[in-house]
């Protein structure tokens, strides 16, 4: 401050934060969203969890990608949190034999959810105050049925590309789209 003094009155004005938080689960491919739910208020994502999520989303492929189900050609990407590492979840995969595909470790950069999902709907609920639980959902499920099935199959060119450059990079660790 070079010197000057800030009266002890003054205030700064911040943002506050949002006292709700909320966790969505989005499962989704090239032609758009397979799956989604809210995380309800008090519960984490563990392993418990994720396998009753992975159970409901077994049950929206069927209905939603009946050829994929029928020709068992459906695979899950996740990044291998917790949760989704778990024995029980492996043994769960098994079990139904639903194909997985790998993924490193610490590579935000090769999560379609982390690249693409999340940002899009973060920009454009950005700034937006919302005065109960409802509006957020109500809100968030709104933006998602706005994502064309162009921007989805973007997406997942935009993930072949940066496979291919994790693979071209031996798998070193890379940010963002330039390098």
């Amino acid at each position: 401050m070079d010197g000057e003094r800030v009266s002890s009155t003054e205030k700064i004005a911040r943002m506050s934060r949002s006292n709700i938080k909320m966790l969505l689960v989005v499962f989704f491919d090239w032609i758009g969203i397979v799956r989604h739910e809210f995380v309800p208020l008090g519960r984490v994502v563990n392993k418990q969890l994720y396998q009753e999520v992975l159970a409901r989303l077994r049950d929206a492929v069927r209905r939603k990608r009946p050829e994929l189900w029928e020709n068992q050609t459906w695979v899950l990407h996740h990044d291998h949190a917790l949760a989704q590492a778990s024995p029980l979840i492996c043994s769960y995969l098994t079990k139904y034999q639903i194909s997985v595909v790998p993924h490193p470790p610490y590579s935000p950069d090769l999560a379609p959810e982390d690249f693409f999902l999340f940002p899009k709907l973060k920009t454009t609920l950005k700034g937006r105050r919302f005065q109960t639980l409802e509006e957020i959902l109500e809100n968030s499920e709104r933006e998602l049925r706005t994502i064309t099935e162009s921007a989805f199959q973007e997406a997942f060119q935009q993930w072949k590309k940066r496979w291919e450059r994790c693979i071209a990079n031996r798998e070193d660790y890379f940010e963002g789209d330039s390098a």
